[in-house]
């Protein structure tokens, strides 16, 4: 039997992002520094994912990130990969995650000129029963002339360069863009790179899924509560939507890229900025999706166009296909007269 060509001319990320240069007036390669500094913390993260059982990396590290989340071992393990590969890229000012109370400053002699926000493990509490995480980054640029300020970081998403996010299943998948459409890489173990798998993701005009947390239907508030009972009980004779519910973003969110839907974590009573964070879940998110060809709102205004007050802030989220989120946006409309 004959084995099966090899593909001697497959794009790597970094051949991607090298390609990419070319086509940019101005370019100075920082960003494709950036990026594969980013790259090489998600492979070590990828890694310790996989063997997390065996090193014993599961369960309670002992302390509490800055919004009251249980710290795990992996969070911690990857906020530091995160933290050391950005740090000694040469490209970045400042820093934000989600682990630290405060702006992480980047020492003089290593300052570039982006602002980098991220959530090192999102879905962390998914880890011990083995569900798939992720890890998630918006990318901004430094404004003003001199050093670096918290208000370079205080930007809207609409000003982000970059955004991206890696998912840690039964593979791992890196999907990112620079403002020209969203491209999707798979990380092939064989030789250790990210090589391309979809090209210019382009989210369906709408799709077949909700996915929502029901056990927060008591504090929903009249729009939310109709929309979800229009989805499982249809009036118009059509099919019922399917509800799928991860309860780790980026697993949520790549599932609605891929087969189109809707996702919705919004404010209610209980907590009526939601539970995600703005500048490295909402934003960077969002940025992605509306280069994919989706909406993404609060359910009062684009995520976008939100200015952070506070690097930790949280906002409602809803996004996904664009007619879906305008059904949902129609019965806010409704609610609000």
């Amino acid at each position: 039997m004959s084995s099966q060509p090899i593909d001697t001319n497959f794009m790597t990320l970094t051949r991607f992002m090298l390609e990419e240069q070319t086509r940019c007036e101005g370019a100075t390669g920082e960003m494709t520094q950036l990026l594969n500094s980013l790259v090489t913390a998600i492979k070590a993260i990828a890694n310790a994912v996989k063997r997390a059982g065996i090193a014993k990396l599961m369960g309670i590290a002992g302390s509490t990130n800055t919004t009251g989340d249980e710290q795990k071992k992996l969070d911690v393990l990857s906020n530091d990969l995160f933290i050391n590969q950005l740090k000694s890229s040469y490209t970045c000012s400042i820093l934000v995650s989600e682990e630290n109370e405060n702006i992480i400053e980047v020492e003089t002699e290593k300052k570039g000129k982006y602002i980098v926000a991220f959530d090192p493990l999102d879905g962390s509490s998914n880890i011990d029963c083995l569900v798939s995480i992720g890890s998630i980054f918006g990318i901004w640029k430094k404004e003003s002339t001199g050093p670096a300020t918290l208000a370079d970081v205080l930007q809207p998403g609409n000003k982000q360069v970059a955004a991206g996010y890696a998912l840690y299943g039964s593979a791992t998948m890196l999907v990112f863009s620079t403002g020209c459409g969203i491209n999707g890489f798979m990380l092939d173990p064989a030789i250790g790179e990210f090589v391309l798998t979809n090209r210019l993701i382009e989210i369906k005009e709408r799709g077949k899924i909700f996915s929502i947390n029901e056990g927060y239907a008591q504090y929903w508030d009249a729009a939310v509560a109709e929309y979800v009972k229009n989805k499982k009980f249809p009036e118009d004779g059509k099919s019922p939507y399917n509800a799928r519910y991860i309860g780790s973003m980026v697993a949520d969110v790549h599932r609605t890229f891929m087969y189109g839907g809707i996702f919705l974590y919004p404010g209610n009573t209980k907590s009526p900025n939601g539970k995600l964070r703005l500048l490295y879940e909402s934003s960077p998110m969002a940025f992605l999706m509306e280069q994919a060809g989706g909406l993404a709102t609060t359910g009062k205004e684009d995520i976008l166009d939100i200015v952070p007050t506070d690097i930790h802030q949280r906002c409602p989220t809803i996004m996904g296909s664009p007619d879906d989120v305008r059904d949902f946006m129609r019965l806010v409309k409704k609610h609000s007269k």
